[in-house]
């Protein structure tokens, strides 16, 4: 029988406990994209206008990095008081955060207005958006995997990743209907500042969905163990991660390292490559990124289900390694210009990617204990970033821009694969864990996550 800890929630609490976690995070997942297409797109020329048009772009995008360098912090800050508080109140807070400051850069002047003061508060706002996004991550998708079925926690657990395709599909669909119907000269002038200011409405939304859920009841289980313990003082959650699981947090880096290089090439820097080396009009790229998109947000489940079934290691491994042998066609594919190439390239690329971004969320969470769990999933998958997504898009343009060719690119992304694929490689299979269990090892002084022999799964009906 189930313990009352993974006993699975009734149907419609777990629903609406996925869709708390999914409106959230496709809400800062497209607060975060919507800054990275505007850097591609219209914050080289508004914010950094005295460069020439491949520098602004650059240093456009570097703005777009440093909310990657405070994601890092956002995991420590908000693992820690996650593991100690609850995951519900933080993913408040962390939501809060990040629509307020995608609202505020709605409203920020420009370079031509205030000079060079525009270029240092989007900087500031851009790390706040990262801060925020750090601490968003670990927790929606731990709110799911603590409180879903175990044997169909793949499944459940991908609803949260395909937050950053809908984030990705809302923000591209509001920038590419307002590039149809605006001038670029009045696009330029006012019209990109709407989807910015479009976040405070968002944001409402998602608060009043996210406020109904209650507290994951493992947390609730692991927090009342501690208080009987509280002669006993606990140390700092990110204290027990590198104690007890220091090498789960590196190959959490490793296994994110292909999975967030290839999206941010895939879905940000093709913007740049196709509008200047493969001489695509921006209205077509917009549009391929923004069909892919929604692929991409159809395929994630599927690939958590399976994970369910084969194991998340192989599921990961099947898309790390499918990035790598498609990134040559994939730049193939784009320079002919035409749009079905396009449309291909980037479809089958965030398919692919979807392989490994879909058990990524139950592969992350089942590794770590309950009372370390926030900390450790945030950080493994935050600081990666620094070294991943952050400077992708700006690797992929200074290499552009030196060799004038995809192929150093390409390189690049293998590169990223080739790490990803030793770092799975040597993880052991978390597919059957119980949460609980991972949690009573680890805390107790062992070692949990990788380190622990899975358990049976326990037996709980299929939602």
């Amino acid at each position: 029988m189930s313990s009352p800890a993974t006993a699975p929630p009734a149907p419609n609490n777990l629903k609406r406990i996925v869709a708390a976690s999914l409106i959230g995070t496709t809400i800062e997942w497209y607060d975060f994209f919507l800054y990275g297409s505007a850097a591609a797109l219209v914050f080289n020329k508004l914010f950094f206008p005295d460069s020439d048009p491949l520098v602004g772009t650059l240093l456009s995008f570097l703005t777009y990095a440093v909310g990657f360098a405070a994601r890092p912090l956002g995991a420590l800050v908000f693992g820690h008081y996650g593991d100690r508080l609850g995951r519900k109140k933080l993913l408040v807070l962390s939501l809060l955060m990040m629509g307020g400051a995608t609202f505020a850069i709605g409203l920020l002047p420009t370079h031509a207005t205030i000079g060079t003061a525009a270029p240092v508060l989007l900087t500031v706002l851009r790390l706040v958006q990262g801060f925020a996004l750090g601490g968003e991550w670990g927790g929606a998708v731990l709110l799911v995997s603590e409180h879903g079925d175990a044997r169909r926690r793949g499944f459940w657990a991908s609803w949260p990743q395909t937050g950053a395709p809908a984030g990705q599909l809302l923000a591209t669909g509001v920038l590419a209907l307002l590039t149809a119907v605006l001038s670029d000269a009045a696009f330029n002038s006012w019209g990109w500042r709407i989807p910015f200011l479009l976040s405070g409405v968002l944001v409402m939304v998602g608060l009043w969905i996210r406020l109904s859920v209650d507290e994951s009841p493992v947390f609730k289980q692991a927090l009342a163990q501690a208080e009987t313990r509280a002669s006993k003082a606990e140390p700092a959650p990110l204290v027990s991660v590198l104690r007890h699981h220091w090498r789960d947090v590196l190959i959490a880096m490793g296994a994110r390292m292909a999975e967030n290089i290839s999206y941010y090439v895939i879905t940000a820097f093709i913007l740049v490559y196709a509008t200047t080396a493969a001489d695509v009009s921006k209205q077509t790229a917009l549009n391929t990124v923004l069909i892919a998109s929604a692929v991409h947000f159809a395929v994630i489940p599927a690939w958590g289900a399976l994970s369910d079934g084969v194991g998340r290691r192989p599921v990961y491994l099947l898309g790390a390694a499918g990035v790598g042998l498609w990134t040559f066609p994939f730049f193939m594919l784009i320079d002919t210009g035409h749009f079905g190439g396009l449309l291909l390239a980037v479809t089958v690329g965030l398919v692919l990617h979807g392989a490994m971004y879909a058990p990524q969320a139950a592969f992350f969470s089942e590794m770590f204990a309950t009372r370390m769990r926030y900390s450790g999933a945030s950080i493994g998958a935050q600081f990666a970033s620094v070294a991943a997504g952050a400077p992708a898009p700006l690797i992929a343009t200074a290499l552009l821009d030196e060799y004038d060719s995809s192929t150093p690119i390409s390189l690049y992304v293998i590169a990223s694969v080739v790490l990803t694929l030793i770092a799975v490689g040597v993880a052991k299979e978390t597919r059957n864990r119980d949460l609980t269990e991972v949690a009573a090892s680890a805390e107790d002084g062992q070692p949990g996550g990788t380190e622990q022999t899975a358990s049976p799964a326990p037996k709980a009906r299929t939602l």
